[in-house]
């Protein structure tokens, strides 16, 4: 068994690392994963708890496929739980393909720094255990290795979120922005035009008062 542990501090937010997290593939870090679908949504407590289920792409070496097989995409279990409240994100992924020889139990937690509240620490966690092949510990190790990869990219993608969504909301502030000024511009515009419509309906009503009598 091997115990692969990280830690990482994002300069942002619990609230934005969060929201990126729900949105982080696909993303061109981590082209092993093709897929996530939602198996079950619900919220209790205020807390979000979702099961999802991955797809993704593992190149074992031929050698390795000889002793587990090999599968051109693999599956993993994700439950995690969002309590926006108490601002932590919980992520917990067991593999479902090769289980009979490999499992792999990963947990991700990202939390607000506990030093500094607009960072968020990120906390990972993973378990291997390689059993019923030869060379079990080397394989471990080469998991390990993996995951640690995988880590590493996973970072870089969290961090390629974050700029989508902050430049999402620049768009979004200066299409508003856009917006209002064409609304105003449109509305003095409008106000003009029945201004001088009124004026120039006033000028067309014709004199009532007529000629003056003249006194005896």
């Amino acid at each position: 068994m091997k115990i692969w542990t990280s830690e990482h501090t994002f300069n942002h937010p619990w609230e934005t690392v969060a929201t990126a997290a729900w949105r982080k593939y696909p993303n061109p870090h981590n082209p092993a994963v093709i897929g996530t679908d939602v198996v079950e949504r619900r919220v209790v407590d205020g807390v979000l708890h979702t099961h999802r289920l991955v797809s993704s792409k593992w190149y074992f070496p031929k050698w390795a496929q000889a002793l587990i097989g090999s599968a051109k995409v693999c599956y993993a279990s994700e439950e995690s739980q969002v309590d926006p409240i108490g601002r932590q994100m919980i992520l917990k992924t067991i593999n479902l393909t090769f289980c009979r020889h490999i499992a792999v139990n990963e947990t991700i937690k990202y939390v607000p720094h506990p030093t500094d509240d607009a960072k968020t620490l990120l906390k990972q966690e993973a378990v291997v255990t390689v059993k019923g092949v030869p060379l079990n510990n080397y394989m471990e190790d080469i998991l390990a290795n993996t995951i640690s990869l995988n880590a590493g990219k996973g970072r870089q993608a969290m961090e390629w979120v974050i700029s989508k969504l902050n430049a999402e909301v620049t768009d979004f502030a200066n299409s508003a922005v856009k917006q209002t000024d064409e609304l105003l511009h449109q509305t003095k515009k409008s106000l003009d035009d029945i201004s001088h419509k009124a004026m120039k309906s006033f000028d067309q009503i014709p004199n009532l008062s007529g000629p003056k009598c003249q006194e005896f």
